[in-house]
């Protein structure tokens, strides 16, 4: 049903029917296989449709693929001038043109075509942002936004990247801990709970959302490494055990593009977690045993009712659209 009504909202974007069918196909790839909210899927679609409405009046013709593909790094440059005249500020801008790399480089892929003159215009500088507290919103458009981070990445670095900060707000992990699973421990098939090793050695069970374990279960699919039971479940593109550098650098650059906080980091995607919890109405205690502070004793035994009504909670407080 999602995709059915984005494929109507693409093709209202008003292009040749050929690039009507391939804004439609990017959009039921996004919902489908990226899986992204919809809220982010439609600002997409919004500047998407904002570029081919410019092309249509700046070069006095309805857009169709050969345009599109022909098009130089002067045009794109003349749509981001014509949208800064409207006062679209620096932030918004920085999205639009990650979402067209975005939509071009699924263009390449799928075989429609080649263009390498948007890769040339750079994205606008961005002024430092007042710390600002990280809300439910913001965190979902962090995680959702690793094409923005990385538009030109492989698909599979994407699903990975998505993977991890999904465990780290949806379940309360530090990067450490998230990083040093191994595949045996991944919350896949049905499970709903995960067994952590933190700090000091202790040992912790915390909730894993339906849309964490689908997120892992994507990157698995889409690894081009034959993982074993044992190896690391997150990996670089050597095939090493991802580094907690990259985490934090993706996060940096989707920060920078969607206009958050500095304050929004692995660590603070964590904390937001137990915020948005307590604000649900989770117990304290609990969710200190979920973080697994030392102040509390990780052998003090929460019983399994206990766990799914921390989960029932968390997924009514973050109802996924």
């Amino acid at each position: 049903m999602a995709a059915k009504a984005k494929s109507k909202k693409a093709q209202a974007i008003g292009a040749a029917p050929e690039v009507d069918r391939a804004v439609n196909a990017w959009f039921v790839y996004l919902v489908t296989e990226r899986q992204l909210a919809a809220h982010t899927v439609e600002a997409y679609r919004r500047d998407l449709s904002q570029f081919l409405g410019f092309l249509a009046g700046h070069l006095g013709t309805q857009p169709d693929l050969k345009l599109l593909f022909s098009l130089s790094a002067r045009d794109v440059r003349a749509f981001l001038a014509a949208r800064r005249a409207q006062d679209v500020g620096s932030r918004s801008l920085s999205r639009t043109l990650s979402a067209l790399r975005m939509f071009y480089r699924f263009l390449e892929r799928r075989g429609f075509g080649k263009n390498d003159a948007i890769r040339a215009v750079s994205l606008p500088k961005l002024p430092h942002s007042v710390p600002k507290p990280l809300t439910a919103q913001k965190a979902t458009a962090l995680i959702d936004g690793a094409d923005i981070a990385q538009p030109d990445a492989e698909e599979w670095i994407l699903a990975r990247d998505t993977a991890v900060l999904t465990l780290l707000y949806g379940s309360g992990l530090r990067i450490s801990e998230a990083l040093s699973l191994r595949v045996k421990e991944a919350p896949i098939k049905g499970r709903d709970m995960l067994r952590v090793t933190g700090k000091g050695n202790k040992t912790r069970v915390v909730p894993v959302l339906p849309v964490t374990r689908q997120a892992i279960e994507h990157y698995l699919k889409l690894c081009p490494a034959k993982l074993g039971a044992d190896d690391p479940l997150f990996i670089g593109a050597r095939g090493k055990q991802l580094s907690p550098r990259i985490i934090q650098l993706r996060m940096a650059r989707a920060r920078a593009a969607l206009g958050l906080p500095d304050t929004a980091t692995p660590h603070a995607l964590r904390h937001s977690f137990a915020t948005h919890l307590l604000g649900a109405g989770a117990d304290l205690r609990a969710i200190q045993e979920l973080l697994g502070h030392a102040s509390l004793s990780t052998t003090q035994g929460y019983t399994e009712v206990d766990r799914a009504h921390l989960l029932k909670t968390y997924e009514a407080a973050h109802p996924r659209a």
